[in-house]
């Protein structure tokens, strides 16, 4: 059944990084994260503890220069091991929506597993940095997720204020959405939903 999806292992060695990752989905939410980055460890721990993923990553990066290419190497390596983990993406309800409150702030994640990479945002910020994460990454690490897993994904934001606050909602509302996606539809067997037949 597809609510047994497989651990997946990936690599990705450049002359900016060096990523590890080992990713369960439908997992029990455990996480090992250490991207050398203190605020973009706390999201992905958030994303998936909230989204039930076993989630294991470990990155050298050249932090030295910026933060950028550990943070669009982790969205690379992350979506490809969502699309492997996932397969031929049969069974699955594929869409995911969550709509999800962190005190002041209101979020809104919608996605599709469909194989179709896009991603959008309306997110607005009131600082530059949070922690050590410069905000202009959080779009740099969307995309590049999507662009590697085939997902279609919308954040939408309700209601802005504190960023800590506004990100947390976007990363935890981003696991609910994506643990929603994958769970597996009994009427549809083994097939996609889709009345092309395949994805």
């Amino acid at each position: 059944m597809k609510e047994f999806f497989p651990m997946v292992e990936i690599e990705r060695k450049t002359r900016e990084t060096e990523v590890r990752l080992q990713l369960k989905l439908k997992g029990n939410g455990n996480t090992d994260i250490d991207t050398g980055i203190g605020f973009f460890n706390h999201m992905l721990e958030l994303f998936a503890y909230h989204g039930f993923l076993d989630l294991a990553l470990n990155v050298k990066g050249d932090l030295y220069v910026d933060e950028h290419h550990t943070v669009e190497d982790v969205g690379i390596v992350l979506g490809q091991a969502i699309s492997k983990a996932i397969g031929d993406r049969k069974g699955i309800r594929r869409y995911g929506d969550v709509t999800l409150p962190m005190d002041e702030t209101l979020v809104q994640v919608v996605l599709d597993l469909g194989g179709r990479a896009y991603y959008q945002d309306n997110l607005q910020y009131s600082r530059e940095m949070v922690g050590d994460l410069p905000v202009e990454l959080i779009e740099e690490f969307f995309r590049s997720l999507c662009n590697n897993a085939g997902m279609n994904l919308h954040i939408l934001m309700h209601r802005g204020g504190n960023n800590h606050h506004l990100l947390e909602a976007c990363f935890k509302a981003f696991g609910r959405a994506l643990d929603q996606a994958l769970t597996y539809e009994e009427r549809l067997g083994n097939k996609p939903l889709s009345t092309k037949g395949s994805l």
